[in-house]
């Protein structure tokens, strides 16, 4: 018997509550995430409230994202503590598994449409001039479709005012569809491996994890060269302005990089967060809850 708990298998299963290392990591993790939360929301309430005729921007829907995922990341580590003490059958064949893979996901769409408006800013000229020939050619149409006395209506203009989206915004939500799409046929897969059958529930979030790490590899290098095709760019252009905010796109392309790859990388070569709860002494106790708070604070959080 530990110091921490008398439950050498797995917490998650039913052995019993969390030891108080993992607890308190992850009462940490959730405070974090309440404060990021909160800081999101408000900005993107100042944001809105200076910026209101634009409807919803990039800006604000990135704000949204960042404010949201963190809302559901505290929801799963305090879910977490209740659900192991609690011993929720349903935790641990699935539902845990979707309210933890929910707001990795929601994060990954945010720095998605980061790396959407960069791109843009990289490719303006190019843009601009499809942008023309395009309204061009529409505006042709118009006029060749459109009858006296009747005027065009746009039926995503009215049922979505305020939102413009560019080929790349579809990209964003098409990615976020799929990725929701392929989190929901895992936690189903691992809902029946619960019973006497041959699925492996623990080899699947296994897999799971591993392809959204190689994601977030891929999403942080993208990151980094784009951040620096636009800091060269940028750096082309005498203004104190776009002197400042090149060095806001330089850092956040670093940072981003070097928090993406280091979380990603320590997913694939240990079992967190999947298997976090097998633990045999006291030292895995300590080891695993560490692991827990640097790859959640590295990876979503910093």
């Amino acid at each position: 018997m530990g110091r921490y708990g008398p439950f050498p298998a797995a917490a998650g299963d039913g052995g019993g509550c969390l030891p108080l290392p993992i607890v308190a990591a992850e009462g940490a993790l959730a405070v974090v995430d309440g404060a990021i939360a909160i800081a999101a929301l408000v900005q993107l309430a100042r944001i809105h409230r200076h910026n209101q005729l634009q409807g919803w921007t990039r800006q604000k829907i990135f704000h949204f994202l960042i404010g949201l995922s963190n809302i559901v990341f505290l929801v799963y580590f305090v879910s977490t503590i209740i659900a192991t003490c609690q011993r929720w059958i349903c935790w641990v064949h699935g539902c845990g598994f979707v309210l933890m893979a929910s707001p990795q996901i929601l994060l990954l769409a945010s720095f998605l449409l980061l790396l959407s408006f960069w791109v843009d800013l990289c490719h303006q000229t190019n843009d601009e001039d499809e942008e023309d020939v395009r309204s061009h050619r529409e505006a042709l149409l118009d006029r060749t479709k459109t009858k006296p006395g009747i005027h065009p209506v746009n039926i995503r203009q009215r049922c979505c005012p305020g939102i413009h989206l560019g080929s790349r915004q579809k990209f964003v939500i098409l990615v976020l569809v799929l990725s929701f799409v392929v989190m929901f046929a895992f936690a189903i897969l691992i809902w029946v491996g619960r019973g006497e059958n041959h699925i492996d529930s623990s080899l699947l979030k296994r897999v799971y994890l591993d392809v959204f790490s190689v994601v977030v590899l891929v999403l942080g290098g993208a990151l980094a060269c784009y951040g620096a095709l636009l800091f060269s760019k940028m750096s082309k252009v005498r203004s104190e302005t776009v002197s400042t905010e090149k060095w806001k796109v330089a850092s956040l392309a670093a940072v981003s990089l070097i928090c993406f790859s280091s979380s990603a990388i320590l997913a694939l070569v240990t079992n967190v967060p999947v298997l976090l709860y097998w633990y045999s002494t006291d030292a895995d106790i300590i080891y695993n809850a560490v692991i827990l708070f640097v790859y959640y604070f590295i990876g979503f959080m910093v």
